[in-house]
C-alpha cells in the first residue's frame, strides 16, 4: 500500500511548517521569518530559520533543512511516509491508501532498498531467531553484545550453505539480477548462482538516513583463502568511500556534542554505543577519503581519531590527518595501551574510563612527534630535521593563517627553534602543494564558496556569478507568472554555474509539466544533499529577496516583480553577449586574411547592434 502523490501534496499544502516545528522548537519572529536553537547540533546563538512563505527550515550553522516532512524525519526518525502519516493525523486528514506500484513502476534505486532491506531481515532473522544463527549467537555473546545491540545495529548471520540467500531471494520473488548487482549472491563461471556472505556474521551498512545500503560479513575463524572480512561491492546505492558506519545512529549525538570519534571497525563501534559512547562513526579499516570527510563536516568540524596502535593503525591515522586537516576540520588522536582496540578497552575498563583517554587525546602535531620519538628520529641530527620537515608539511594543508602561526610557534617552542626558519620550511611546504586545490578543498565547507570558485574557473566576474545567483533565487519564489517570464527568456543550459544550471532546469521541468512550483515541494526532488543546501542557504536570510522588498513600498509588488525580473535578463543577456564580442574582437586581431577579417568585422557590427537592443530593453 502506498500514499498517492495528489494526497501527500494535500497534505503538505494543508500543513504548516511553524505550527509544526514550534512542537519541538521555541520560535520567534524575525522579518519575514522565524528562529530559535537549532535542535540538531548545540548552539547559543540561534541560526535555526523557518520559514512561513516558502514553508522550509534551515540552520545556518550544521546546514540541516527541508520542508516540514524533511524535519520530522531527522527531529523523530522516523521515515517519510510515517511523516506524512503523523502530520495527516494532526490535521484530521484520513489517508486513502493506493496498491503499492509494480516493480516496473519502482525507481530502480528503490528496488534495489527494498532489497536490501529485505536481505538484512532475513540474515537478522538467522542470528536471532533460527537454530543455525547459535554459532552466531555464541560469537556475539562471548563479545559481550546484548541481544537489544543485535537488533539496533540490525546484526545478522548468513547460513554456511551455498544456497540460503537464493532460496530466500527465489522464495520471496525477488529480482536475482538486482542482487547480484548488489553482491548479495553471486555467479560462477559456469552460471551458478550462490551466496556471497555463507557463513559469515552480518553488519547492514546504513545511509545517514538510516536505509540499508550494504553488508559487511566477518567470518568466525580463518579459513583459506577467505578474507576476513568482505563488504558489498560499489552499486548505485552503496559507495564505500562516501559512506561511514554508524554515522546513521550517531549522528544526533555528534552534533549534541559537536565532536565525532573516529574509529576502525564494526565491532569497535557497537561496543562503544552500548556503553552509552554514541559520537562515534567507523571508517572499517581504512584512511579517510575527502567524500567522507565532506559528510561528517555536516555534523561536525571537531574528530578525535582512535586507530590502533600497530603500524597499520599509525599509518592510517597519518593519512586521515592530511585528508582531514585539507577539509579545515579540528583533530585530535587518542592512543590506547598497546594491544587494546575501542572494544576491548571499554568492555575491560568502562566508558569513563575510555573517555578518559578521549579527554587526553592531543593534537596531531604532538602525536607525530612522539611517533617519531619512538622511531629514534630524535637521537640523530639529520633525522632530526628530517622529522621537523614532516612535522611542518602538514601545516601547509591549513589556508588558515592563525592556526598555522600557532603550530608553528608551538614546533618552535618544542624543538627550541627559530620561528623564522620554520617559515622558510613552511614557504617550501606550501610552494611544493597545489595550493589553490587546498583552498578549494577548504571551501567546500561552505557550499556557496565552493560555488564562488567554480565561478572563478569559469572565468565568471563576480558580478556575473551574483546575477546567476538572483535569477536562481527568484525562480524559487514560486511565483508562476516571474517564472514563465524568466524562462520564456533564459535557458537553463546557458547557466555557467553547474549548481545553477540544474536548479534551473528542475524548475523549468516543473512548469512544463504543469508541476506546483514551491520550493517545499522541488526540493524533495533533490537528491543531492550539497545542492540542497546550497539552495537553501540562498534562499535564507542571507540573500532574500522578499524581505528587501517588503522592507519598501508594499503596493505593486506585481510591478516591482517584473522589474526585477527583467533588469535581471537584462544583465544575464549582456555578460553573454560582452563574452562574445570579446571573443570576436581577439579573433580578429588574430585574422591572417582580408576576408576572415571582413566576416569578423561584420559579426562585430551584428554583435554591438544586438547590444544596443538588449540596453533599450529589446531581448
Amino acid at each position: 500500500m502506498r500514499i498517492s502523490e495528489t494526497q501527500i501534496e494535500q497534505i503538505r499544502t494543508s500543513a504548516d511548517i511553524v505550527d509544526v516545528i514550534s512542537n519541538s522548537v521555541q520560535l520567534r519572529k524575525r522579518g519575514n521569518n522565524y528562529i530559535g536553537l537549532c535542535p540538531f547540533h548545540s548552539e547559543k546563538t540561534p541560526s535555526f530559520t523557518v520559514s512561513q512563505d516558502k514553508q522550509i527550515f534551515h540552520c545556518f550553522g550544521c546546514h540541516a533543512g527541508g520542508n516540514v516532512f524533511k524535519f520530522l524525519m531527522e527531529y523523530k526518525k522516523i521515515s517519510f511516509v510515517e511523516s506524512v502519516q503523523e502530520i495527516a493525523a494532526d490535521l484530521g486528514i484520513t489517508i486513502e491508501y493506493e496498491n503499492q506500484r509494480s516493480e516496473a513502476e519502482q525507481s530502480e534505486t528503490e528496488i534495489l532498498f527494498d532489497i536490501n532491506t529485505s536481505v538484512a531481515k532475513f540474515f537478522s532473522d538467522n542470528l536471532l531467531k533460527e537454530e543455525e544463527g547459535n554459532i552466531a549467537r555464541k560469537y556475539f555473546e562471548d563479545r559481550k553484545i546484548k541481544p537489544q545491540t543485535l537488533r539496533a545495529f540490525g546484526l545478522g548471520y548468513c547460513p554456511d550453505h551455498w544456497d540460503s540467500t537464493v532460496n530466500f531471494l527465489n522464495k520471496n520473488n525477488i529480482a536475482l539480477e538486482k542482487a547480484l548487482e548488489l553482491g548479495v549472491i553471486g555467479k560462477s563461471e559456469k552460471g551458478k548462482l550462490y551466496d556471497k556472505f555463507s557463513g559469515r556474521m552480518i553488519f547492514p551498512i546504513f545511509s545517514p538516513n538510516g536505509r540499508v545500503i550494504g553488508f559487511g560479513g566477518r567470518i568466525f575463524d580463518s579459513r583459506e583463502g577467505a578474507a576476513k572480512y568482505l563488504n558489498s561491492p560499489e552499486s548505485k546505492v552503496y559507495h564505500k568511500g562516501r559512506t561511514l558506519y554508524g554515522l546513521s545512529h550517531g549522528k544526533d549525538e555528534i552534533r549534541r556534542q559537536d565532536l565525532a570519534i573516529v574509529v576502525e571497525g564494526y565491532m569497535d563501534l557497537i561496543s562503544l554505543h552500548q556503553h552509552g559512547i554514541k559520537n562515534v562513526v567507523a571508517v572499517s579499516g581504512t584512511a579517510f577519503t575527502d567524500e567522507q570527510v565532506q559528510l561528517l563536516s555536516r555534523y561536525t568540524k571537531n574528530t578525535v581519531l582512535l586507530f590502533d596502535a600497530d603500524t597499520a593503525g599509525v599509518k592510517a591515522s597519518m593519512r586521515s590527518i592530511e585528508i582531514l586537516l585539507k577539509q579545515n576540520m579540528n583533530i585530535k588522536i587518542a592512543t590506547l595501551p598497546r594491544g587494546e582496540d575501542p572494544d576491548s578497552y571499554v568492555q575491560k575498563n568502562g566508558s569513563d574510563a575510555f573517555l578518559d583517554i578521549i579527554a587526553r587525546a592531543v593534537n596531531f602535531l604532538e602525536y607525530r612527534t612522539a611517533i617519531f620519538e619512538e622511531q629514534g628520529y630524535f637521537n640523530d641530527a639529520a633525522k632530526s630535521a628530517e622529522a621537523i620537515r614532516e612535522l611542518v608539511k602538514p601545516v601547509a594543508l591549513l589556508n588558515d593563517e592563525l592556526k598555522r602561526s600557532f603550530l608553528l610557534k608551538s614546533i618552535a617552542e618544542k624543538f627550541g627553534l627559530r620561528e623564522k626558519l620554520l617559515e622558510a620550511e613552511l614557504e617550501k611546504a606550501i610552494a611544493g602543494t597545489n595550493k589553490f586545490a587546498v583552498q578549494e578543498q577548504n571551501q567546500k565547507e561552505k557550499i556557496q564558496q565552493k560555488e564562488i570558485a567554480e565561478a572563478v574557473e569559469a572565468k565568471m566576474l563576480p558580478a556575473e556569478f551574483r546575477n546567476e545567483q538572483e535569477i536562481i533565487i527568484l525562480l524559487f519564489e514560486g511565483h508562476e507568472q516571474i517564472t514563465r517570464y524568466l524562462l520564456d527568456h533564459v535557458n537553463p543550459d546557458e547557466f555557467q554555474i553547474p549548481y545553477h544550471k540544474t536548479l534551473a532546469q528542475l524548475v523549468y521541468d516543473a512548469l512544463i509539466n504543469d508541476e506546483p512550483l514551491e520550493i517545499s515541494r522541488l526540493l524533495e526532488k533533490i537528491k543531492d544533499e550539497k545542492l540542497q543546501e546550497y539552495l537553501l542557504e540562498i534562499t535564507f536570510e542571507k540573500y532574500l529577496i522578499s524581505d528587501l522588498w517588503d522592507q519598501r513600498k508594499p503596493e505593486n509588488k506585481e510591478k516591482r516583480f517584473l522589474k526585477y525580473a527583467s533588469d535581471l535578463i537584462k544583465s544575464f543577456k549582456l555578460y553573454h553577449l560582452e563574452k562574445e564580442i570579446a571573443e570576436n574582437h581577439s579573433l580578429l586581431e588574430k585574422a591572417e586574411d582580408e576576408e576572415a577579417a571582413l566576416e569578423l568585422m561584420k559579426k562585430g557590427n551584428l554583435l554591438h547592434s544586438k547590444k544596443k537592443e538588449i540596453e533599450k530593453g529589446n531581448y
